[in-house]
């Protein structure tokens, strides 16, 4: 009989007996197609395990993200003074908006005097006529 040692670096003889039968060889050989099926299940099995808990991650990601506000309000670049009124969502909003309610965004409109953006039209979804 055949017996593996130390990953395959070494066959080893267990019975010295005769002479290896070609029934002796076949049935190592699938010990050995056995013992690397085994190795690659379980590797394949870490990997699926890995992307289950990679979209696990990612879905709650998505749960937890922030809804958009309705309306943003974009500063200057001293951080201060308001540049535009936006609808939530605007693609022509840059990075220096910060979300505000309703009665927040008519206020500035009407009584701050800041402008509304010339893309979403805030003014108009707010039924404020300048």
């Amino acid at each position: 009989m055949l017996a593996l040692s130390g990953g395959f670096t070494r066959i080893e003889r267990v019975n010295e007996d005769g002479p290896l039968t070609r029934l002796d060889m076949l049935r190592f050989a699938r010990r050995v197609v056995e013992h690397q099926a085994a190795r690659q299940l379980a590797l394949m099995d870490r990997w699926i395990a890995d992307e289950e808990r990679r979209e696990t991650e990612r879905q709650r990601g998505l749960a937890a993200r922030r809804e958009a506000p309705a309306w943003t309000i974009e500063r200057g670049l001293n951080g201060r003074s308001a540049v535009y009124v936006h609808a939530g969502g605007c693609a022509g909003a840059g990075g220096r908006v910060k979300g505000v309610g309703r009665e927040q965004a008519v206020r500035a409109l009407t009584d701050g005097g800041v402008p509304a953006c010339p893309l979403c039209r805030p003014d108009t979804v707010l039924g404020i006529l300048e």
